[in-house]
């Protein structure tokens, strides 16, 4: 519990405005008397914040007087300020204020919503989900009942793979998921190097199908799904990894 007193007040306080002070004592006994008149607020802190209130009261000083400095600023300026508080292991602060102060002249008009541009987006994101959905309809796109009976298992087991991302599964919205037949190896398999592949590009599978259709220079031209099925499976990773990083286009 934080107990407040201000002082000095009536005309020596208008005398000596610039030494107005704040006293501020801490008190972590809850059955603890305070003295009449003073006045008082109670907040919540964890048990190594309430130690360090207690046992080095210096330390909270610089917060309580940037705080204090930031609400008189705040009240003459008649808006809101913002300062920054850094707190180090032992629980000293360093209040810095932040200054806000818009430049005269630097605002800028705000501008009505562009109808022209926001027309040309609507129009990008139908493109998008056009071609997602021809993209699902294509003859190598399997139902998840479909793609069971290619690996010899059950519609919850490729499910269960989808979501561990050792199968890439598309969502098709009315659909359902649809499973590229390509994805399967010569032996009757998945490739193994989707979960890695996954993990790589941040665990979209369209970013893993996008990666796997196209082709990379870095990898002689080939497209992902190519590169796997001739055993390069690590430069693939690594051009997967360079993508996400952003080295390359």
């Amino acid at each position: 519990m934080a107990n407040v007193k201000r002082r000095p007040s009536g005309r020596r306080a208008k005398r000596n405005t610039a030494q107005a002070t704040l006293t501020t004592a801490f008190v972590t006994d809850a059955g603890a008397v305070l003295p009449k008149g003073m006045a008082s607020f109670t907040f919540r802190a964890p048990s190594n914040a309430v130690g360090v209130f207690a046992d080095k009261p210096a330390k909270v000083k610089p917060l309580l007087k940037g705080y204090g400095e930031a609400v008189a600023k705040s009240q003459a300026a008649g808006r809101a300020v913002s300062f920054r508080v850094e707190v180090d292991p032992s629980g000293g602060a360093t209040v810095t204020p932040l200054d806000e102060t818009p430049s005269v002249g630097a605002a800028e008009p705000i501008e009505a919503p562009d109808a022209e541009l926001d027309a040309a987006l609507n129009e990008a994101r139908q493109r998008g989900t056009v071609r997602a959905a021809e993209i699902l309809a294509g003859e190598d796109m399997l139902s998840a009942d479909e793609f069971a009976a290619l690996l010899g298992t059950s519609r919850m087991t490729v499910n269960t793979k989808r979501q561990n991302h050792q199968v890439l599964g598309l969502d098709g919205a009315k659909r359902g998921f649809r499973f590229p037949v390509w994805q399967v190896d010569e032996d009757g398999k998945p490739f193994a190097t989707l979960p890695a592949l996954f993990e790589r590009l941040g665990g979209g599978p369209w970013s893993v199908y996008r990666f796997l259709v196209q082709t990379h220079p870095e990898l002689d031209g080939l497209t992902g799904r190519e590169a796997l099925r001739r055993g390069r499976a690590d430069q693939a990773l690594e051009v997967a990894e360079s993508i996400a990083q952003g080295t390359f286009a």
